[in-house]
């Protein structure tokens, strides 16, 4: 997730008079998230068919309102009823089918500038992250596409942002850390990529309670991350409820099929189809033309075309790939907030850069053969909090300030250059993909 704390009472140096911090940015945390709606919103309805991976959610979703099949049964339900209850509003169309999903991406673009405000206290870089976020690339495609890795995403970030919010405003630790279990859980009920990050909340709590030295380990309400809050109550928060919610949200799979085809809920139970899921997820081995690996995720060196036909009258394409300036910066960022975090005792730099490592790690290890750039989702959006973080440190520089603003600017002009090839836009003809594809891994 996004910061897992903050900086401790203890690191923070003693006034005699009343402390007056920067200024809470929370109108930018309002009005960064409707602009990137706004643009995402630009031709959500094109292609106006199914396209990439909504034809295997799409389905699922139909059958979830119809009682009908347990389909794509490798998932979790949760992003697919989100998506179901798109067409349930407005029916099923392109913007029935979309608009959840533009829904969760902006609200992950707001979350997450409030997490990295609670964890950083740092007014430049909440900002300079939701202009980074908004033109990164990956959350807007995410966030036009009927799939399922937004949805994690924006539960994620809200669960970012109330652990943070839980640390910095301890009064209000314990119905904020309750929501952060029920977010974590929506997460994992929305994808299983969500795992590696859905410890990080807990074994934060731990690390942290254990640092204070309390005698009574398990039940001292004392000292830091949360005063107030015990180790045996931050578990059931951050462990038993996220694995609650994660459990509730398969009972509509209970009543999918029929006598003939009954659902694998109902044959199996809640274990029995787990153990299925296992076996779907590690069975995919036929290699993909877009498959790829997590180096060349690092380098934004191979891209997905999610569309590229001829289709609404018109020669169109969808690429997914990373926003060419700042998946680089973003590297030494990450780095510099490892090394500056060290030495300084800053949590909000430690975590970008350990849930850049925790997210990207589940690549290096995870028992799954063929895997996409779009699984770079969530490592691609610690890599710009540690970018915009980064940005702050040479912001605070009269000197050098000017670079911040560079990098901004150069960000949203990448992201103005490759907008059309982002949503669907008009293109001159079946050879146009030339333009867009800079680097051979991008065709």
């Amino acid at each position: 997730m996004h910061e897992v704390a903050t900086r401790t009472p203890a690191a923070t140096p003693h006034h005699a008079g009343p402390v007056h911090g920067p200024p809470d940015p929370w109108l930018w945390c309002l009005a960064l998230p409707a602009m990137f709606a706004a643009l995402a919103a630009i031709r959500l309805t094109i292609p106006s068919a199914p396209y990439f991976d909504e034809v295997h959610y799409l389905p699922a979703a139909r059958e979830l309102l119809a009682g009908g099949d347990y389909l794509n049964r490798e998932h979790p339900l949760l992003g697919k009823q989100l998506i179901a209850l798109g067409i349930w509003q407005l029916g099923d169309n392109p913007l029935g089918w979309r608009l959840p999903s533009l829904i969760a991406g902006t609200f992950a673009i707001g979350a997450s500038m409030r997490a990295l405000w609670h964890a950083s206290h740092d007014r430049f870089a909440a900002i300079a992250f939701g202009v980074l976020l908004a033109t990164g690339f990956h959350l807007f495609v995410q966030a036009r596409i009927a799939m399922l890795d937004i949805f994690m995403a924006a539960f994620l970030a809200l669960a970012a942002w109330q652990f943070a919010a839980a640390i910095r405003e301890p009064e209000t630790g314990r119905w904020r850390l309750a929501l952060t279990g029920i977010a974590i859980g929506c997460a994992l009920a929305s994808k299983w990529n969500s795992v590696p990050l859905a410890m990080v909340p807990g074994l934060a709590f731990l690390a942290a309670r254990l640092s204070a030295g309390r005698q009574r380990l398990f039940v001292s309400t004392r000292g830091v991350p949360v005063p107030g809050i015990s180790l045996v109550e931050a578990f059931v928060w951050l462990g038993i409820v996220p694995l609650a919610v994660y459990g509730l949200t398969f009972a509509p799979g209970y009543g999918l099929g029929d006598a003939i085809r009954p659902s694998p809920l109902a044959e199996l139970g809640l274990i029995g189809l787990h153990r299925e899921m296992l076996e779907l997820q590690a069975s995919v081995m036929k290699p993909h033309n877009y498959q790829s690996t997590w180096d060349q995720w690092l380098l934004n060196a191979r891209g997905i075309w999610y569309l590229y036909e001829f289709t609404d009258n018109a020669q169109r394409g969808v690429l997914l790939i990373g926003n060419p300036l700042t998946m680089l910066l973003g590297l030494p960022a990450l780095l510099w907030c490892f090394v500056s975090g060290l030495y300084r005792g800053d949590w909000a730099r430690l975590g970008a850069f350990v849930g850049f490592a925790v997210s990207l790690g589940l690549w290096l290890i995870a028992p799954k053969p063929v895997q996409f750039y779009y699984h770079y989702l969530m490592p691609s959006c610690f890599l710009l909090a540690a970018l915009a973080l980064s940005l702050s440190d040479i912001h605070r520089s009269a000197q050098y300030r000017w670079i911040s603003y560079v990098v901004l600017v150069g960000s949203a002009a990448f992201f103005a250059l490759f907008f059309r090839i982002l949503t669907a836009g008009e293109l001159e003809g079946p050879m146009s993909f030339a333009k867009w594809a800079w680097i051979a891994g991008w065709r």
